[in-house]
């Protein structure tokens, strides 16, 4: 019995499929939890060993749909329901 190419052949079930949370193919089906992102763990997975990996899926790497405005508002102190003053145009 040898270990290399013959032994390949026989590969043909997939132990990972894919994740619902981060959308890679790191789900392993027989454990339930994701390698990449660590579903259905409430936390995503992350660890300070691994600095590019950090760098990849930290804040500011997606679209931050909400997080683009936040600071916007905190600059206007989180003012809610007035309306700007019209400015007049000096000559």
């Amino acid at each position: 019995m040898t270990k290399g190419t013959s032994s390949f052949g026989k590969r043909h079930t997939k132990t990972h499929t894919l994740c619902r949370r981060c959308g890679n193919r790191s789900f392993h089906k027989q454990k339930k939890t994701c390698a990449q992102c660590g579903y259905p763990a409430a936390k995503i997975r992350s660890f300070n060993w691994s600095e590019k990996g950090q760098r990849r899926k930290t804040t500011g790497t997606g679209r931050m749909a909400h997080l683009r405005d936040v600071q916007r508002r905190f600059k206007n102190g989180f003012r809610e329901g007035t309306q700007a003053k019209k400015q007049v145009a000096t000559a």
